[in-house]
């Protein structure tokens, strides 16, 4: 058997990162599609899936989202304008103000996953368990 039929033949220097372009392009379009359909940016997602579990002021979520405060200060509002976040006094220094999901903004987030959970299992459901575990471990082993 051949290096190539045994799969372990050496890269090219583009092959891997054109691999990984491809299936990012697949998963954006998947996650612009649905966020469309829900009437969300795609930088609204990220801040739901941020403030899913977590409580963070203006600059904290700018810096996560690699936005200036006064961007993300108006996406917040925004998002609190459709009941999706709400700003109030932080729990641990009254002079600071909190950012945080509500239940609405959870459940639309909730809906959304398994929005994106269905849409991209035909990208991972023809592979093993074990494949699906590696392919993870990988995947988050390169992401920042």
């Amino acid at each position: 058997m051949s290096e190539t039929e045994a799969g372990t033949r050496s890269l090219q220097p583009d092959e891997l990162v054109d691999t990984l372009v491809q299936s990012a392009f697949a998963t954006m379009g998947v996650l612009n599609r649905i966020c469309a359909e829900h009437d969300l940016s795609l930088t609204l997602l990220r801040v739901l899936a941020i403030l899913w579990d977590r409580r963070l002021r203006v600059t904290a979520l700018a810096d996560y989202l690699g936005l200036d405060k006064s961007s993300t200060t108006g996406m917040v509002g925004r998002a609190e304008k459709r009941g999706l976040l709400r700003r109030a006094p932080s729990p641990h220094d009254g002079r600071a103000v909190d950012v945080f999901i509500t239940p609405a903004g959870a459940e639309l987030a909730e809906r959304i996953r398994s929005d994106v959970a269905r849409a991209l299992a035909p990208m991972t459901d023809e592979l093993t368990h074990a494949e699906q575990r590696r392919l993870q471990a990988l995947l988050q082993r390169v992401t920042p």
